[in-house]
């Protein structure tokens, strides 16, 4: 049976997070702006179309890197402290029910990547937030349609708002936007965490990866496993939490601060069912590719950071 591989040094983990950020959302852009030009209560032409689909990278490149370490680095903490903690490995198996041994370790695996990723997604959400505000108004045209100009607009009602307001206006859809997070993130995580607990025992009983090769000397599977089980839990999770993926996109582009209550009896009252799943297929699209390249990015820079610091 594969062991579970030793938890992340806090540097690998920043490093890597930051480089697998920046790398998914340069290299997706485009179809993340027709995602929400899709989503906009606009319409799709009227917020741009196919035109100026960059508009808005100048807020992702300042915060995918911090926004993706600030996750791996609460969540590969987080992970450590729960396998670590007595408490926890006690109510596990107080309250794991009457399975095998073998169940019972799967199920508390699972658990405490739900409860880790959970943590990390709200860490990165206080980075996130504010760079999907400007970042996506900038691609729905508003404000001119660039980021400085989008951050500009909300910075000037200062005088008006004072500094509070701007705070709330810059952080508005918070609530939504971790509501949809972590439900994705629960679904993704535990799955890609899975996958790759298989990947590794299937690496020990054959001798080899998935992809025919020999290994990495420190037991984890290779980039290429990490970005195809990447893709297949991005995909399914993001599926499911295209409605909460919609109602953050219109509150965020709202003329005036709505409640999310308020917002899903406009939307079923004027459209019904169907706006919350707008752009489903680009969503699920892009972040079944972008979950192979930002899993698959991040498990690349891991290997090759802890093969550098285990030869050192």
């Amino acid at each position: 049976m594969a062991t579970a591989p030793q938890p992340l040094p806090f540097q690998t983990a920043l490093l890597a997070g930051a480089l697998a950020g920046t790398t998914v959302d340069l290299s997706l852009f485009p179809l993340d702006t027709l995602k929400t030009r899709l989503q906009s209560s606009q319409g799709f032409f009227a917020s741009g179309g196919f035109r100026g689909i960059y508009r808005g990278v100048g807020s992702a490149l300042v915060g995918s890197a911090p926004g993706a370490a600030f996750f791996f680095c609460t969540y590969e903490a987080t992970k450590s402290f729960l396998s670590s903690s007595a408490f926890f490995q006690q109510q596990i198996r107080q309250h794991g029910g009457s399975g095998s041994s073998r169940q019972r370790e799967k199920g508390a695996a699972a658990l405490e990547h739900m409860l880790a990723a959970s943590v990390g997604e709200i860490a990165a959400c206080a980075v996130r937030v504010p760079t999907e505000v400007v970042k996506q108004r900038a691609q729905a045209g508003q404000h001119g349609g660039s980021s400085l100009l989008s951050l500009l607009h909300i910075l000037r009602h200062r005088h008006t708002v004072g500094v509070k307001g701007v705070w709330r206006e810059l952080y508005r859809g918070w609530g939504i936007t971790v509501m949809r997070e972590v439900p994705f993130t629960i679904l993704q995580f535990p799955l890609w965490e899975a996958l790759k607990a298989w990947g590794r025992e299937r690496r020990v009983q054959t001798g080899r990866g998935l992809f025919g090769d020999v290994g990495d000397g420190f037991g984890e599977v290779s980039a290429a496993e990490s970005a195809l089980y990447g893709s297949i839990s991005g995909g399914l999770a993001a599926g499911v939490t295209t409605p909460l993926d919609v109602l953050k996109t219109r509150i965020m582009l709202s003329a005036r601060r709505e409640s999310m209550g308020k917002m899903v009896r406009t939307i079923l009252k004027e459209n019904g069912i169907r706006p919350f799943f707008a752009g489903i297929g680009p969503r699920v699209m892009w972040i079944s590719i972008g979950g192979a390249i930002f899993l698959g990015s991040y498990q690349w820079a891991v290997n090759t950071l802890e093969k550098q610091r285990l030869v050192i």
